[in-house]
């Protein structure tokens, strides 16, 4: 039975899967937009956005929270002051995930997430 099996397994170790998917959030939000397996992007998606959810809160706490995650101080700014003023009307769904097909290599699904821009309405 797979009772409180949260999550994928990435084949790594607790440590090394926390390391990869807080490295992984700081170069989305550097960038806007990482290539990398589909399965660490389906890992990294809601993540990402339960930091852009906390950065659309704003307040002390919530950035200090964040602080935790995102160890970068320049992303952190970025990701407060210009990422989640973006969403503030938008009530989830901040990143994308494009399929890209498979690696030359080893054939892995690739893909592509990205957060998704503001749309005017």
């Amino acid at each position: 039975m797979r009772h409180r099996k949260k999550g994928r397994n990435l084949s790594r170790s607790p440590s090394h899967r926390k390391a990869t998917l807080r490295n992984m959030a700081t170069s989305l939000f550097r960038h806007g937009r990482i290539e990398t397996t589909e399965a660490k992007a389906k890992e990294l998606r809601p993540y990402a956005e339960r930091l852009i959810t906390l950065a659309r809160r704003g307040d002390v706490h919530s950035r200090r929270l964040a602080a935790r995650k995102i160890q970068d101080r320049q992303v952190l700014g970025t990701l407060f002051d210009d990422i989640a003023p973006r969403y503030r009307d938008r009530p989830g769904g901040y990143t994308r995930i494009l399929k890209l097909g498979h690696r030359k290599g080893d054939a892995a699904e690739m893909a592509l997430i990205e957060l998704v821009e503001r749309t005017e309405s």
